[in-house]
């Protein structure tokens, strides 16, 4: 019987080393809330059960404040140096920085389009007049700068200009000078002012090459957008003379026929076949025929033929990724393929097709970044110059440039080229990068075609043994010297996929948060939670605690009733008076240890 009277009143036993746990009071049973008495309190709960790694030192180490204070600056610490580490690690994922991951891939191939230009712009009949008019007015400029006569080297004698004058005139005013003035004598160029003459710039150049070309191009522009439509179905009709895919003969439907301005009569090989095997023995084997210029050598200094791999479906700008061969010669072109995806929004801007660009596409192709540069500046030039450049389609409604109908859109124009060589227009902003991109990596070996033994017999075959009649005496062009044969190929049917991945996709980025708390703190997703936890308690507490504050002010007042505090006129409302507790609230831990201490 003593045995268990004294089990009644004595605390629980417990492990030795550990505090002794204090029954609960007589009455008091566990609520569904409780909250602690105390800061102190709640903090040394916390410290003591949390698991995150170093907060039981300040409890252990109460008697020594040396060492609590080091403890908790070391918490405070290593607290500050893993939120600095987390700042960083934010900033670098909301860049959305991307890494590049190279896969090799290998499978059946659609053979790409190939285009191919003779490099001999036709003239139309119906601009004959003006055209000779630039050629007189070319032969004049360069024998005033470098005592050069073209009638001594022409192909053909140059024929005077027939017929009535026209009433459109060239602008002489735009002359091809030598420009002292600037303080370099190798500088070259011509003048370009506004309408009103008040405004005006030199275009100059350090070649006098270049300057000649670029000089005689823009009045060759000029005069061509005087008939638009001219000249635009006159095609050589012989310069592809065979064509042969994978042992089969090329068909009228594989061929696209256009023309271009500068490069002539062009042909795009469009035949959608797979290439099934790589090698000489699956190839495109073209046999192509070249002509003498027309007119002066100043549109082209090139005797050859321009060729440009790309896309189906894309349109060829062989005046940025076009290259040349030269006639007498066997070309072979190995192509290697490599496609490259892209990631979107966030981590970059690009578009699957022209749905997402607010540039109006002007060719009628898959979208491409040129064709949309292309078409941007074409729309610029029709807002500013009032007028199209004549490479470039037109927009609708729009017309392109001649000095018969805008008299200064020269000076327009290159104002706004030199805008864009320096980017400066809004173009490189508004066309993004296609998201899957195909590119093409050639590689060529060149032989002489046909040897001299063969040469007579190849070229007879093909028709090509009597030398050309445009040809004067003594300036002849050997039969080899007319004709190009081209194979075209695939190396290897491995291509490289070259994808965009984030380098912290959002469970890399929670992955790397994890290991810098473990690093830290030695804690896991739940000591998070605890600190949740003792935030949300401390708030309570402060509420709380507040609370009673302000009914022992109000009981304080002098003359205050008890009624006048709503809070206080409740049943409860004594508990909030200073030395009365009320009986329902359960006694903290540290507060139960206080009575037990005071008897």
């Amino acid at each position: 019987m003593a045995q268990a009277a004294s089990t009644g009143s004595a605390p629980l036993e417990t492990p030795q080393g550990q505090p002794p746990m204090l029954p609960l009071e007589q009455g008091h049973s566990e609520r569904l809330v409780e909250l602690h008495a105390s800061f102190g309190e709640l903090l040394t709960f916390f410290c003591t059960n949390t698991t995150i790694h170093g907060t039981i030192r300040l409890v252990c180490s109460s008697p020594n404040r040396l060492k609590k204070v080091s403890w908790g600056l070391l918490l405070l610490g290593t607290l500050g140096v893993l939120y600095w580490q987390l700042g960083l690690l934010l900033e670098q994922y909301w860049r959305y920085p991307v890494i590049m991951a190279v896969s090799v891939h290998s499978e059946s191939k659609l053979f790409p389009s190939v285009t191919l230009c003779d490099m001999n712009p036709q003239r139309p009949s119906s601009l004959r007049y003006h055209l000779e008019a630039l050629d007189a007015f070319a032969q004049e400029s360069m024998y005033s700068l470098y005592k050069f006569n073209f009638k001594e080297g022409r192909h053909t004698p140059f024929t005077n200009v027939p017929g009535p004058e026209p009433p459109f005139k060239l602008d002489r005013g735009i002359r091809l000078q030598r420009l002292r003035h600037l303080g370099n004598q190798r500088k070259v160029g011509f003048r370009l002012c506004n309408s009103t003459g008040g405004d005006c710039f030199y275009r100059t150049y350090s070649s006098g090459v270049t300057a000649a070309q670029e000089w005689y191009h823009f009045h060759y522009m000029d005069i061509l957008g005087l008939a638009p439509t001219a000249g635009k179905d006159n095609h050589q009709r012989h310069f592809v003379l065979s064509c042969r895919y994978d042992s089969k003969d090329c068909q009228t439907q594989h061929f696209r026929v256009f023309h271009h301005p500068t490069y002539g009569s062009c042909y795009t090989f469009e035949g959608v076949c797979a290439a099934q095997h790589p090698g000489i023995t699956h190839k495109i084997s073209l046999v192509l025929r070249t002509e003498p210029q027309v007119g002066l050598p100043l549109l082209s200094t090139e005797a050859d033929i321009k060729v440009m791999i790309h896309g189906h479906n894309h349109t060829p700008f062989l005046e940025h990724r076009g290259f040349s061969i030269r006639p007498g010669t066997e070309t072979t072109i190995g192509i290697r393929e490599d496609e490259v995806r892209r990631l979107g929004s966030p981590y970059g801007r690009c578009t699957n097709g022209a749905e997402g660009v607010d540039v109006q596409l002007l060719y009628n192709s898959s979208y491409s970044r040129q064709a949309c540069l292309v078409s941007c500046f074409q729309q610029l030039m029709v807002e500013n110059c009032s007028c199209g450049y004549f490479l470039h389609p037109l927009p609708a409604g729009a017309q392109y440039c001649s000095r018969a109908r805008h008299p200064a859109w020269g000076h327009c124009f290159y104002r706004l080229h030199q805008a864009l060589e320096a980017h400066r227009l809004s173009c490189d902003s508004r066309c993004p990068r296609p998201c899957r991109e195909t590119s093409y990596k050639l590689s060529a070996r060149t032989s002489r075609w046909p040897s001299a033994k063969s040469a007579d017999w190849i070229l007879g075959v093909l028709g090509e043994q009597t030398p050309s009649p445009s040809l004067s005496p003594g300036r002849s062009r050997t039969p080899q010297s007319c004709v190009a044969k081209v194979n075209i190929l695939y190396q290897e049917l491995n291509y490289r996929m070259v994808d965009e991945a984030p380098v912290y996709s959002v469970p890399q980025l929670l992955s790397a948060m994890g290991s810098l708390w473990s690093l830290w703190f030695g804690s896991s997703v739940l000591s998070v939670v605890e600190l949740l936890e003792l935030l949300l308690d401390a708030t309570a507490l402060t509420l709380l605690l507040g609370f009673r504050w302000l009914c022992r002010v109000q009981v304080s007042q002098p003359g205050t009733s008890t009624a006048s505090g709503p809070a206080c006129a409740l049943p409860r409302a004594r508990d909030c008076r200073p030395g009365v507790r009320d009986p329902g609230l359960p006694v903290g831990a540290l507060e139960r240890v206080l009575v037990e201490e005071l008897g």
